[in-house]
C-alpha cells in the first residue's frame, strides 16, 4: 500500500470520538539519533486496545498502548521515554541506538 493510501491516524481518531468511543493519542514529540519514526508521527488507541498509525514499531508500540488504556482510565497524560540509555530499551524494541520522547493523552 503506498503512504498515501495509508488512512490519517487523526481522522480515524475523529471518527472513533464521533462513534461514542474512549481515545488517546500517542504524538512522538521528539527524537534523537536513530528512530523508526519522526517527530509528529501518531499511534491511536481506543478504550477496547484499538489501534491505528505508529510511533516506533515492535515492543515499543505495545508498550505505549498499554500506557494508552491507563491513560483513557484515569484522563491524566503522560510523558514516555524510549531508548538505550534505559535499562528497558533492548525489551520494547529501540536497540538501534536512538531515544524517542512520545506524549499520550486522551482525547476529550
Amino acid at each position: 500500500m503506498s503512504p498515501a493510501a495509508l488512512p490519517d491516524p487523526l481522522l480515524i481518531a475523529q471518527h472513533w470520538r464521533e462513534a461514542g468511543r474512549d481515545v488517546a493519542i500517542a504524538t512522538v514529540i521528539e527524537t534523537w539519533g536513530s528512530a523508526p519514526r519522526p517527530a509528529g508521527s501518531y499511534l491511536v488507541i481506543d478504550g477496547e486496545g484499538n489501534f491505528e498509525g505508529s510511533v516506533s514499531g515492535g515492543c515499543v508500540e505495545g508498550a505505549v498502548i498499554t500506557e494508552a488504556l491507563d491513560v483513557i482510565g484515569s484522563g491524566e497524560p503522560r510523558m514516555l521515554e524510549f531508548g538505550v540509555a534505559d535499562e528497558t530499551a533492548w525489551r520494547v524494541g529501540l536497540s538501534c541506538g536512538g531515544r524517542i520522547r512520545v506524549r499520550v493523552e486522551r482525547l476529550a
